[in-house]
């Protein structure tokens, strides 16, 4: 399948990814994808224990194809506990007010000095109606810094190993 990615020019490219490692409790996967001879930025992280309900954030996301939109919006909650369907539990997520939907769910969520915050996931409908509750989801950059590196290297979370 290819991945859409644009260069630090912003010329935009298809390449062909892999996924190299999942974590369906965080709703996170890690791809590969071949960018050489391609020129890329990288993007800064930051810390979730700086985060701030209020605080302002954007969101960066392709909604319903249009590519490259950006939201701003504000932290809604933070520290939030949100059940999935197969039985799980996301725990310290982000609650934000980003309209989150297929197209633009795993885009970054940054800061105003454009540090990563958090990964849109998931946004929470209303019961039986399958409409959404504007109630969104991201997951913490340190949740996600501290799983990278047993899906980089074995494939699967921490959890999943034992």
């Amino acid at each position: 399948m290819d991945f859409f990615l644009v260069d630090a020019r912003g010329n935009s490219f298809y390449k062909e990814r892999k996924i190299v490692g999942l974590d369906p409790a965080y709703d996170l996967s890690i791809l590969k994808v071949g960018v050489e001879g391609f020129e890329l930025k990288l993007i800064l992280l930051g810390i979730s224990r700086d985060l701030r309900v209020g605080q302002s954030y954007f969101a960066i996301g392709n909604p319903f194809g249009y590519k490259n939109t950006l939201m701003t919006r504000v932290v809604s909650g933070l520290g939030k506990e949100i059940p999935f369907p197969n039985g799980k539990a996301i725990r310290e997520a982000i609650q934000t007010n980003a309209a989150i939907n297929a197209d633009n769910s795993y885009g970054p969520l940054m800061d105003s000095y454009c540090h990563v915050i958090g990964v849109n996931t998931t946004t929470l409908l209303k019961k039986g109606t399958g409409v959404s509750s504007s109630v969104n989801i991201a997951i913490l950059i340190d949740t996600i810094v501290r799983t990278i590196p047993y899906l980089l290297v074995y494939g699967t979370p921490y959890s999943d190993r034992f």
